[in-house]
Formats: structure tokens, sequence, C-alpha cells
């Protein structure tokens, strides 16, 4: 795997996809950005599997993930990395923001949460965790209950902006205050690391992996503020985003898997070219 300093001077984008279900034209239209700037500028296209969510992840899905993408000519140079098998990883660099003071357990309870979440809705204020866990000079935790393991949250940067220049929306600036503590490892037993959450995982990989352009849609632009400040904690540098307007059905509404968007391979199936659905998605937008 290479290194960002390996490839200064070379374009490396990513499609990463989530096998919860058959990939259809909304997700494969993602594919087509990141891998058309990447043959055009010489550059190395990477595919990468997001596999962290074990209940609902196939390998039914990810087979066509791969099949769709080899129909429509979609190559690419590196992968299919498999999140899951990067465990491993995941964990070491938590074990270090955690030494660094980045990330801290919180022992709150989902009922809590629930709750906590329900009387900010009643007083029309932002759900969000209020940072009851979050350790600070001079400040007394709770005592830690028995028998509850915890989450490790990220220590986010209270005031201040995130600030990037999307390539597609322009100028994007989303104030510190406005995000809360997120949950970057989920329950284990304390002085254990527990599975990774997504957020987190991302930014290990597009750091590993050298991505210098994450292309996407633009319903991750909620999560580029969050992912920017890990890579801030890890002394990283910050790959150029670019978020692409989201495809949608004939009723208006976002192409999903959940509301009968039929996957990409059906689409060979039913005996349409390959060089007309790349067209086609390439026009749309």
């Amino acid at each position: 795997m290479k290194t960002r300093t390996q490839s200064l001077t070379k374009t490396r984008t990513r499609f990463a996809p989530s096998p919860t279900g058959f990939i259809h034209l909304g997700n494969i239209r993602s594919a087509l950005y990141p891998w058309a700037f990447a043959r055009s500028t010489g550059g190395d296209f990477i595919l990468r599997i997001e596999d962290t969510d074990e209940d609902r992840s196939t390998q039914a899905a990810v087979d066509v993930i791969i099949e769709g993408m080899a129909w429509l000519g979609l190559d690419y140079d590196e992968g299919p990395f498999y999140q899951m098998q990067r465990m491993d990883r995941y964990k070491e660099v938590l074990a270090q923001l955690l030494a660094a003071g980045h990330v801290y357990p919180c022992y709150m309870s989902i009922a809590e949460l629930d709750a906590l979440r329900e009387h900010q809705t009643q007083a029309k204020e932002k759900p969000r965790y209020d940072g009851t866990w979050r350790p600070e000079p001079g400040k007394t935790l709770p005592a830690v209950p028995a028998g509850v393991h915890p989450v490790l949250r990220f220590k986010n940067p209270q005031g201040g902006s995130v600030v990037w220049e999307d390539k597609v929306k322009g100028r994007i600036e989303i104030s510190n205050d406005e995000l809360d503590d997120l949950v970057i490892a989920r329950p284990a037993p304390l002085g254990q690391v527990g599975t990774p959450t997504y957020n987190f995982c991302v930014v290990v990989d597009d750091i590993d992996m050298a991505i210098t352009h994450v292309i996407r849609g633009d319903d991750h632009v909620n999560n580029t503020p969050r992912q920017i400040n890990i890579f801030n904690a890890l002394g990283k540098p910050v790959p150029v985003y670019a978020h692409l307007p989201t495809v949608l059905n004939e009723q208006g509404e976002k192409m999903s898997k959940r509301n009968g968007a039929k996957p990409v391979t059906q689409y060979a199936v039913e005996g349409f070219l390959p060089d007309a659905m790349v067209n086609y998605l390439a026009r749309l937008g």
C-alpha cells in the first residue's frame, strides 16, 4: 500500500461502496467520476469495500459491485480492499488517538442518550450528545457505572469552524459547535477497543491509501467536517473533496436500494449497452 509521500504528484481516487444491498445507478455514478478523473490525470483508482455493517453486508452484493464495474469498464488499479480485514490497523490508530487525548470512553447508555435527545427536541434544540463524559481540566466526571461497556468518542474541537473548498459545491464552512463528539468505536470493556465506526475507518483508509481526491455523493457532505477533524487530530493532510449531486428516481426521491432501484447488472441482462449506460450516467446532472 502506498503512502501519501509516494504520491504527492499523482492523483489517487477511490470508490468505496457499502455491500448492504445491490449497487444501483446512483451508486455506480459515484464510481464513474473518480474513475474518469484518475484516468484523465494519469492517476490511480482504488476500489474499497466498506463492509463494517456485518449484519447487512453480503458477498452477493460485493459480487454485483465487481460485476457491474467490469461491465461498465470501470477498471481499478488497486483493491478491492475490505474494511473488515483492516480491523487491527483501525484499532492501532484508535489506541494512538486515545493515548494522545483525542478520544475518551463514554458510559452514557442508549436509554440516557434517547432521553437527552427527547428533552432537547422538546426544548427546540438540536439533538446532540452533551459531553457528559468528555474530560476537561478541572471537570469532575460521573462515577463509572458498574457493568457498562463504554463507547469511544472523538474529542471534537470546540469553537472555530471546519472550512473546505469543495470542487463541486464551492466553499463550505461548518461551525465546530454544530458537531458533537462522534462515536468512533462501539462498546467494549474498558482497556479494550471496540469495533471502529464508519467515519473513523474512512479516514484511516484514505490516509493509508494516499487518497488525494475524495469524489463522492453529496449525502456525505455532513460527514466531511467530522472526517477533516480526525485528519487534523492525526496530523495528516486532508484530501480534496468533491461532492456530486444526488441521482433521483422518477418520483423525485433519492434513488436507493430500499425504494426499488434495480441492480446495475440488471441493465446488462436487459440488453443495455455498457457504453450507452456510461454516456447516460456522465450526462446526468
